[in-house]
Parts: C-alpha cells; sequence; structure tokens
C-alpha cells in the first residue's frame, strides 16, 4: 500500500464529501434492511391468518399496511443508494480530474531529455489507463467496502438477535466466497497487468505508426506495419483471451455459493421450524433474503483486494516519473527585463543519452541587437548552441552569459518568455492557423496575427485556403507545404516580439526568392533583437553582423562574409558550390 501513500492527500481534499457518503451508505443500508425485516413478517401475518381463515380482512388491513411500508422503505433505500453513489463515485471523478492535470504539469516540469528515453504512447497510457485504475481505487473500492462493512454488521446483530444457529449456517459459505473471489482476483490482477503492459506497448506502436504515416506510404511499409501490428494485437488477443477465462468463474462461482446457502437456509431453517425451534415460517424468508443481500458484499472483499492491487500498480508506474525531478530547474524568482546580450565561455556540452560531445570548449559574443549566423556540417553542434541558449540543456561545463548573468541565475519562465524559437522542424498543432500564429501570443490581436504572417511571408498562401485564417490544420500541419509551415512557425515566434530570437534552419524548405523577402522582412522586425540564424545556406548567413563556422563542436571559421569569402576554408567552398549550383538553375 505504500505506493497509494502519495493519494492520502486527495482523501483530505474531499474528506467532508467521503464522510457524507459514509452517511448517506449508512443509511442506504439501514433502510435496504427493513425489507427482509417486513417481508418475513408479512409471510407470517398471511400463516397466522390462513390458519384462522380470515385471508381477505388481513390482505386490507396488515397485509396492506406492510406492503406500503416495504414500498416506502425500497423507495427510501433506493434515493439514498442513487445519494451514496452521486457522492463516492463523484469524488472519484474529482480525484480522476486532479491526478491527470498533476502528471499533466508534471510531464511539462520534466526536461527535454525524459521525452528522448520515454515513448509516447507509454506516456499516454499512463496518464489514461494508469489513472483509470486509481479511480476505482476511490470511488468502487471504498464505496462497495463501506456498503460490506455497514451491510454485514447490521444485518448480522439482527440475524443472530433472530435465529443464532441458524445465523451461523447462513454465513458458513460466505468466508469461501471471500477467499475464493480473493485468489481469482490475484490471478485476474496478474493477467489484467499483462493485458495493460501490452496495451501500452500497442498504443506506442500505433501512435508511431499514425505519425509516421507518410514516411510509411513514401517506402510502401504498409505490408509490414501491418504484420507488426498484426503480432501485437494477435498477442493482445491472447492476453485477453487468458484474463476472460479467469473473469468466467466469478459469477458461477458466486451464484453456486449463494445457492448453497439459500439451500443451507431451508434446510436448516425448515428443520428447526419444524422441530418448533424457529416459530415463524417468515423468519426463513428473511434469512433467504439476507444471504443474497450479503453475498455480494462478501464477494466484493476479494474484488475490493483486487481493485487495491491494480490501483497500487498502476500509481507505482505513475510515481516512477511523478517523483522524478527535472534536470533543468528554476532557481529564481524574481524575474528581469531581458536585453539580449549574448556570451559562451569556453562552453563544454556532451547529451547525456547518447555521450555525443556536441560543443567543446566553445566560445563567442553577441552584443545587443546584432545577429549572429551558424553554419557547419551536419552534427557540429548548431541546433545544441539553441538549445543551451533556451535552456532545454544545462552546460556541462563553462559559462553562458545573458546580460552578462549566468543564464541559471535568471528566471527561467521569464528567459524562455523573451525567446522567440523557430526549430528545424516546424510543429504545428490540429488547430486553425490564426490559432497556431496566436500561440506565440494568446493575447494577439486579428491584426497582429495577419501583420506577423506578412513578415512572415505566408499570408498570400493563407489567404487562398477556403477558411483563410480559420482553416483547420491536419496533425502537426499536415495539410500544409513544407515551406508553410516553416513560415506559420517563424510567424508564430516574431508575433510575441521577443528580445532574443532563434532561426534553426526554418528557411530550408522555402525557394531562394521567398528566403529573400522573409529575410528582408525578418531584418525589419529584428531590428534592437538578437538574432541567432542557423543555416546550411549562405544566402541566409550573408547578412549578418558576424558569422561563426562550426565542426565538431568547435569554431572553425568567424567573421564577415566579406573576409570570410575572401579566405581559404569551408564557408568559401561553400557559397562557391551554392553560387555554382544558383547559376546552373
Amino acid at each position: 500500500m505504500k505506493e497509494l501513500k502519495r493519494l492520502n492527500k486527495y482523501f483530505k481534499k474531499y474528506k467532508y464529501r467521503l464522510l457524507l457518503g459514509v452517511t448517506i451508505t449508512i443509511l442506504a443500508k439501514v433502510f435496504a434492511l427493513f425489507t427482509p425485516k417486513l417481508i418475513g413478517n408479512s409471510i407470517n401475518v398471511v400463516a397466522k391468518k390462513l390458519e384462522e381463515g380470515d385471508l381477505y380482512t388481513t390482505f386490507k388491513a396488515d397485509l396492506g399496511l406492510n406492503i406500503l411500508y416495504l414500498i416506502g422503505a425500497a423507495m427510501v433505500a433506493g434515493f439514498f443508494t442513487f445519494l451514496m453513489r452521486q457522492t463516492i463515485i463523484n469524488v472519484s471523478r474529482y480525484v480522476e480530474y486532479d491526478l491527470k492535470n498533476e502528471i499533466y504539469q508534471q510531464y511539462q516540469r520534466l526536461s527535454l531529455n525524459f521525452y528522448k528515453s520515454n515513448r509516447t504512447g507509454d506516456l499516454m497510457s499512463r496518464i489514461t489507463e494508469d489513472v483509470s485504475k486509481v479511480r476505482m481505487y476511490f470511488g468502487p473500492a471504498i464505496m462497495y467496502s463501506l456498503n460490506m462493512i455497514t451491510l454485514f454488521v447490521v444485518a448480522l446483530i439482527y440475524m443472530l438477535n433472530k435465529a443464532p444457529l441458524l445465523t451461523l449456517y447462513t454465513i458458513l459459505p460466505l468466508p469461501i466466497l471471500s477467499i475464493s473471489i480473493y485468489f481469482l482476483s490475484k490471478a485476474i490482477h496478474k493477467r489484467s497487468t499483462l493485458v495493460q503492459e501490452n496495451l501500452s506497448k500497442l498504443s506506442a506502436y500505433t501512435q508511431e505508426a499514425f505519425s509516421g504515416i507518410s514516411v510509411i506510404k513514401a517506402y510502401t511499409l504498409e505490408p509490414r506495419i501491418n504484420e507488426s501490428f498484426n503480432a501485437i494485437s494477435v498477442d493482445q488477443r491472447q492476453k485477453y483471451i487468458n484474463l476472460t477465462k479467469i473473469q468466467a468463474f466469478f459469477f458461477p462461482l458466486m451464484i453456486l455459493l449463494i445457492g448453497v446457502s439459500n439451500l443451507l437456509v431451508i434446510y436448516i431453517g425448515g428443520t428447526q421450524y419444524i422441530n418448533g425451534e424457529i416459530t415463524e415460517i417468515g423468519t426463513i424468508a428473511e434469512f433467504i433474503i439476507y444471504v443474497n443481500m450479503l453475498t455480494w458484499p462478501v464477494a466484493a472483499i476479494g474484488w475490493v483486494t483486487s481493485l487495491v492491487q491494480e490501483a497500487e500498480a498502476s500509481q507505482k508506474r505513475i510515481n516512477s516519473f511523478l517523483e522524478l525531478e527535472p534536470e533543468i530547474q528554476n532557481t529564481v524568482d524574481e524575474t528581469t527585463q531581458i536585453h539580449g546580450t549574448i556570451a559562451f565561455n569556453n562552453v563544454t556540452f556532451t547529451y547525456p543519452d547518447t555521450n555525443i560531445t556536441a560543443l567543446n570548449k566553445l566560445s563567442f559574443n553577441i552584443k545587443l541587437g546584432e545577429t549572429l549566423a551558424i553554419l557547419g556540417k551536419t552534427g557540429s553542434g548548431k541546433s545544441t548552441i539553441l538549445d543551451l541558449i533556451g535552456r532545454l540543456y544545462d552546460a556541462d561545463s563553462g559559462t553562458i552569459l545573458i546580460d552578462d548573468k549566468p543564464i541559471d541565475k535568471l528566471n527561467l519562465f521569464n528567459l524562455r518568455d523573451s525567446i522567440g524559437y523557430v526549430p528545424q522542424d516546424a510543429f504545428l498543432f490540429s488547430d486553425t492557423i490564426k490559432n497556431n500564429i496566436r500561440f506565440g501570443k494568446e493575447d494577439a490581436s486579428d491584426e497582429q496575427v495577419i501583420e506577423a504572417a506578412k513578415n512572415a511571408y505566408v499570408h498570400e498562401n493563407i489567404v487562398g485556403f477556403s477558411k483563410d485564417y480559420d482553416t483547420i490544420l491536419g496533425e502537426r500541419g499536415l495539410t500544409l507545404s513544407g515551406g508553410q509551415k516553416q513560415r506559420i512557425s517563424i510567424a508564430r515566434a516574431i508575433i510575441k516580439s521577443p528580445q532574443i530570437l532563434l532561426f534553426d534552419d526554418c528557411l530550408s524548405a522555402v525557394d531562394t526568392e521567398t528566403e529573400e523577402q522573409i529575410l528582408k522582412n525578418l531584418d525589419k522586425v529584428s531590428k534592437s533583437k538578437t538574432t541567432i540564424i542557423v543555416s546550411h545556406r549562405i544566402s541566409s548567413a550573408k547578412n549578418a553582423d558576424q558569422i561563426i563556422v562550426l565542426e565538431d563542436g568547435k569554431i572553425i571559421q568567424e567573421g564577415n562574409h566579406v573576409s570570410l569569402i575572401n579566405t581559404e576554408g569551408y564557408y568559401k567552398d561553400l557559397y562557391l558550390k551554392q553560387l555554382s549550383e544558383k547559376e546552373i538553375s
């Protein structure tokens, strides 16, 4: 139960609702227990009046009154049962809501490296399937436990007072039922855990297949993907069948032991009535009803135990990352104005998941309002520089200064809010184009959205759509071309008017003419802002105030466009190559 201790705060939070639920449960069961007593009393009255030969008068008087009491008690018990479910089950839904929010907030807090080592499908499974298992612990497990305790205690006291020996024989099969259900539930738990784990695997595989559907179709991988999916599905089907085979014993076992209890009541009770040990025939009828009322709560002991075990297993999976601390910590509460001067002093960084050293004692400075262009071969460390400026990672050694302050001494959220970042892989949400641009500034007006789109040179494309800015995009912007996605991402970054603009090869999917227009517009909006452009194109870098060329995380060339094209090296070679390609095209 130690894994479930984390949930005790929710018991405290909803204690008044739970106490109300306990009170309502007791009232519901007290009124429900009027039913067997009234039925037994009615049978006794009928039996007595049959002997006296006055059945009609009895029905009109005593029996009719009992029927009215019976209907009234049933209605009141039903009403309180409704309130009980509304109270306790609602608490479980509140807890489910709170826990999902807690998990989601933790997902937001955790660092980028966490997502590199965990599959999206598995994370989705924890926030859905695992939370549902925990909800069962707060809802049905609590409700049926209260039901069982209340009903068993009240009914047992009355039964012992009425016929002690018959009570003993009546409840004899119930512990056997509870123990059987317990072991059955343990087997169900083991098999349901396997089902849950395989379901997580199936979800992860499906999510990856859907996300990479364009690649699958381009390489005609459908048969192979279908074969792999079918193999996982067949495995899942077999695990479900194994689980169902065990579950199939549940209700037959319960019905068998109910029948045994009823037979014992009829036989023992009948014998006692014949021998005069029980004076009223209605007592037997009462006990038969008690048996049927007590069977499910007693059986529920094993079922509830299984629910608790499943909840603990699920909560353990949830706790495994709720207890994780983000690698990137915000150590400063105070917010300050970010201006935008940036300095790297002997910065070294190695990716923890691959042990690849991306930057090696790198140093450079960018003054406020300057533009830095970074070029280099794939894997030279260009994108890593942008990740470190946004503190998606922390450097292993050396210092990164923003406005002459160590980057880890700045408020993390304030820092990121001051940055407009356009990643290499433009990610768009399944929402309208307007809202995707407004993601950079939630309170932006329609005019600001249009202005940002114009500066990103995508306005003409947008108004060409049937619903222009209200056009709903497919998942990850699937309905747009690569260039359109990149330009909408640029619009999203510049609409917030940040002090630092980071562009990670975000013009690779546009033609040179469009690139020229975008760069001209960016030069206008980036006045007095610090801008870093990562690119493989000389055309994107040539107007920068300073240019650095990286190789294996080190600067091999630096200067401006004029000085670098007049110096032998990577930059000049790339310039001549791209110049000749342009002439040919």
